[in-house]
């Protein structure tokens, strides 16, 4: 091959390397919404869910960033841990794990629930697939030792595996007539507005540190 040969390849070599490595950091961040109906968008329409909204906010603040959908309405714990592997695709840069509700509102033992999280988190760890973990808490006619036991599930996971933590995904909502369903446990879609408002600054934080260290 003549030395012009040489360079003319070198050269072509260079620039597809360059367009691959241009492409890649122009590829779409990928956001999983992991929970029940409060992710699924239980009693809403089309585009009223928190997932399309949580979408939309992020991308008007220029972030190109596409949230899926994989919440299933009457779903625990344990049901998420058992469908998690086919619920979250590979290529996802982040989870937003929003599970409990179910357990709590059914009795489920906090210690069963913890350990399904715990599983939860611990294999999305093992597939190096960031978390931010949304809590729930629990009614307080469950009474105290249940209460207390429940929402010390959601702080004590974060710090073990040492990710972002949303302590209450229905903050702002739950208790307020005017932005729940009819069955006083969902959001309405001012609710879902209200939710995606106040966790977005949340869920850009846990995206910059996904970027940051990627």
């Amino acid at each position: 091959m003549s030395f012009k040969r040489s360079i003319a390849a070198g050269l072509i070599l260079f620039l597809t390397l360059c367009g691959a490595i241009s492409s890649a950091r122009a590829e779409t961040f990928t956001v999983v919404g992991f929970g029940d109906s409060l992710m699924a968008g239980f009693g809403l329409g089309p585009g009223e869910g928190f997932t399309d909204k949580l979408q939309a906010a992020l991308r008007a603040k220029g972030l190109d960033v596409s949230v899926a959908n994989a919440g299933v309405s009457g779903d625990t714990s344990s049901g998420g841990l058992s469908r998690l592997d086919w619920s979250v695709p590979d290529g996802t840069k982040l989870v937003i794990l929003e599970l409990g509700a179910n357990d709590m509102l059914r009795g489920v033992s906090p210690s069963i629930t913890e350990k399904n999280l715990d599983d939860m988190l611990a294999k999305l760890k093992a597939r190096k697939i960031a978390v931010l973990l949304a809590g729930m808490r629990a009614a307080p006619n469950l009474g105290a030792d249940y209460q207390t036991a429940f929402d010390a599930i959601y702080p004590k996971l974060a710090a073990k595996y040492d990710v972002p933590l949303y302590p209450f995904f229905l903050d702002g909502v739950a208790g307020q007539s005017g932005l729940q369903l009819e069955d006083g446990l969902h959001p309405n879609p001012k609710g879902v507005d209200a939710m995606v408002e106040r966790i977005l600054p949340t869920v850009e934080k846990a995206i910059a540190a996904v970027e940051g260290g990627a």
